[in-house]
């Protein structure tokens, strides 16, 4: 059983920063592509950024430039720095593994942009 545990959310003003963290239970980690969806109140869940095994990233348009998506195999942790923060980054963030038969899913971390 897969385990995805989100942790860094809270409450920002806009503008400001913050780390999210998605550490994954399991010893084969670096083989898989993680991913950070987000999913507003009343909006469908979306894919925020994705990375490789090999470190390869996607980022969705609204957040170019401003998120960065990393991994530290050494660690199970995938990780989405967020700068320049919006109001309408504010969502559930939640981390995902994606294997071939199934994607897993965390339980979600809540981050709010307001002033």
């Amino acid at each position: 059983q897969v385990q995805l545990v989100e942790s860094g959310g809270g409450l920002v003003q806009p503008g400001g920063s913050l780390r999210l963290s998605c550490a994954a239970s399991g010893n084969i980690f670096s083989v898989y592509t993680m991913g950070w969806y987000r999913q507003a109140p009343g909006k469908q869940r979306e894919l925020v950024a994705s990375i490789t095994s090999g470190g390869i990233t996607n980022y969705a348009d609204s957040v170019k430039g401003r998120f960065t998506i990393s991994r530290d195999n050494a660690k199970n942790t995938v990780y989405l720095q967020m700068n320049s923060l919006k109001p309408e980054d504010t969502a559930v963030y939640y981390c995902s593994q994606n294997r071939p038969l199934r994607t897993y899913w965390g339980q979600g971390t809540q981050v709010t942009i307001s002033s």
